[in-house]
């Protein structure tokens, strides 16, 4: 099911026998590049997005414990199922890498099976370079304590940049 978001970030044409979705240009510096096998693009190859276009989507909160932070906060930002799904995503994996050019792989079972984020707010504020963002992958830990292990941290990404999917 395409979930679709306000005007700002998406422009949906009907077509005949479906629908199409163009992706409007990001009015403001991106933050996020999605790449590979994906079917909606906003610049070349590419969808790219700023804070405003990820806002507009469907939004998600995880209140979860992590290593990176005392106790539990919540962590609020787009599903990135949803994310891939809106790009008309296919594949087995999605590398995600951060500014540092740090990269891990999350198969698609995770995004799958659990509503992994991007988060862009961490206790309601915007997440800083400075504080692991602009994007940070979070797992629903406490709602899947089995998720809480060193694999799971390592797909765990901070100061995301990209996205590609394989």
């Amino acid at each position: 099911m395409l979930r679709l978001a306000s005007s700002l970030a998406l422009l949906v044409i009907a077509t005949a026998p479906g629908w199409a979705v163009e992706l409007a240009k990001p009015a403001a510096e991106p933050i996020l590049k999605v790449q590979g096998a994906i079917t909606t693009m906003n610049d070349g190859e590419t969808a790219a997005f700023d804070l405003a276009m990820l806002d507009a989507l469907p939004q998600h909160t995880i209140k979860a414990t992590t290593p990176w932070y005392d106790g539990e906060h919540e962590f609020s930002g787009v599903v990135i199922g949803d994310l891939l799904e809106t790009l008309g995503a296919s594949g087995e994996s999605v590398t995600v890498t951060a500014l540092n050019d740090y990269s891990a792989e999350i198969p698609m079972e995770d995004i799958k099976d659990y509503p992994v984020i991007l988060a862009t707010r961490v206790d309601g504020e915007e997440l800083s370079v400075r504080d692991k963002g602009p994007l940070f992958v979070i797992y629903p830990f406490d709602e899947h304590p089995d998720l809480y292990n060193e694999v799971i941290f390592s797909r765990s990404v901070w100061q995301v940049a990209s996205l590609t999917v394989h």
